[in-house]
């Protein structure tokens, strides 16, 4: 596990197939040429192809501790802090149009506690 064995080839592979499975897309194996058509060589297809001398040290021991510690720190780590929703408008530019930037809000109240008027 992280011991080496990559290549731009087969990164390039990795996340063309990870971003599939997010967007929830299925992928050829045989890919279109697109600009980075040319880090999928010699074959040009999604499937990664093991190195026949790349023997794999990963004992099942060994991958069931690395999984046990990952799931750990993930159940340590404290979840995002709330913030408020807020609605979004559907035309940008008109509500941008509403407010003129270069005009104060008039209130009757400090804006902050720490300003004085």
């Amino acid at each position: 596990l992280g011991l080496g064995g990559y290549t731009v080839r087969n990164v390039a592979r990795c996340w063309a197939y990870e971003t599939a499975v997010v967007l929830g897309e299925e992928l050829a194996e045989d890919l279109p040429w697109n600009d980075y058509y040319e880090h999928f060589a010699p074959d040009f297809s999604l499937q990664v192809t093991p190195s026949p001398t790349m023997e794999n040290a990963n004992t099942r021991q060994y991958l069931d501790t690395v999984r046990q510690q990952v799931f750990e720190n993930l159940r340590m780590l404290q979840g995002a802090p709330g913030v408020q929703m807020e609605a979004v408008p559907h035309d940008p530019e008109a509500a941008a149009a509403e407010a003129d930037p270069d005009v104060r809000p008039v209130s009757g109240a400090a804006e902050h506690p720490g300003e004085h008027f």
